[in-house]
């Protein structure tokens, strides 16, 4: 058999958002036909003919195995072409309506982009600082329930999670707005309870001085998160918790790690695990509901729920 054709993709591996981004498809089942190309480890002034660092450095582009160059949503779309799990999206954003959409979706990223790599770029230098110097310390209401003073990046991570919870809770307040179908109620009302107690238990170890000055940012974000793919029925429900729960999982997880279930923490540190176990439970109920794996749409729509709970985590520990 002959060697397949190659595409070849220009990314900014300087960029946090774009490290990420290209990890989570050279991860997927078709990046071998692929050639990765960090354009940031590149000294001359051009990539490869016809293109620019400067501009690969500001927009993605990616090169056929034909020679033709392509930017931006047309970039994203040809990638996705090669893999198999979003191949017939790609080609859905071949047809012109759709390939203007991508195009002004992906404009309007390359706006926001400073301020989410601004975020992206603290949350990795809060966590390199936190295991620099753990010393920098400060006092927090509750701290007398455990005995121990705790440090700054504990504080963070509470403020995150107490953030992460109000969304939660507004998540199925969302779902429960918008459905009528009795078995996504019965499901968002037993979970809403759990989510409720979360909220009250970190409320009670994290006093309002030290909350996210976001909450109703974040109980918008939440709101829309659940009531989003309410409109589209269960199987949007059950994908959309499932991503939710996926990170929740993680980030409880992260914390859990970090104290000793011996030290001075320890108080602390069951309650996390209660939460995450609870988490746990939730994705997996949900996994269990879905009576198929979500489509390309529906996938890229976990995703996007994904990357956004990291940005609200990353910007819940700051504000």
């Amino acid at each position: 058999m002959s060697e397949p054709q190659r595409l070849t993709v220009f990314y900014d591996g300087a960029c946090p958002l774009c490290r990420r981004e290209i990890a989570f498809y050279r991860g997927r089942r078709g990046a071998e036909t692929v050639t990765w190309c960090d354009v940031s480890t590149v000294d001359a002034p051009e990539v490869t003919d016809g293109l620019s660092r400067d501009a690969a450095l500001a927009r993605f582009h990616v090169r056929d195995a034909s020679g033709r160059l392509m930017s931006g949503g047309a970039a994203f779309a040809r990638l996705w072409e090669e893999m198999p799990a979003f191949r017939s999206l790609g080609r859905a954003f071949r047809h012109p309506p759709l390939r203007w959409l991508i195009d002004r979706s992906y404009d309007l990223f390359l706006h926001l982009r400073p301020g989410l790599q601004w975020l992206a770029r603290r949350a990795e230098d809060d966590r390199a600082e936190d295991d620099r110097a753990e010393d920098g310390r400060s006092r927090i209401a509750g701290s007398e329930t455990d005995g121990a003073v705790r440090p700054k990046w504990l504080v963070r991570d509470l403020r995150s999670d107490h953030a992460g919870e109000t969304g939660a809770v507004a998540i199925y307040r969302g779902i429960l707005t918008v459905t009528r179908n009795e078995e996504i109620r019965r499901f968002a009302e037993a979970h809403l309870e759990t989510e409720r107690r979360h909220l009250a238990d970190i409320e009670a170890v994290l006093p309002p001085r030290d909350r996210s000055r976001c909450l109703p940012l974040w109980r918008v974000a939440g709101f829309l998160t659940g009531a989003l793919p309410a409109l589209f029925g269960p199987r949007a429900v059950y994908a959309t918790i499932a991503a939710v729960e996926t990170f929740v999982d993680r980030h409880y997880a992260e914390q859990i790690e970090r104290l000793d279930p011996e030290g001075a923490h320890a108080a602390l540190r069951a309650l996390l695990e209660t939460c995450r176990l609870d988490e746990v439970h939730h994705r997996d109920e949900a996994r269990e509901a879905l009576d198929a794996e979500p489509g390309a749409l529906m996938t890229l729509w976990c995703r996007t729920v994904g990357s956004g709970s990291a940005l609200a985590v990353a910007l819940a520990r700051r504000v």
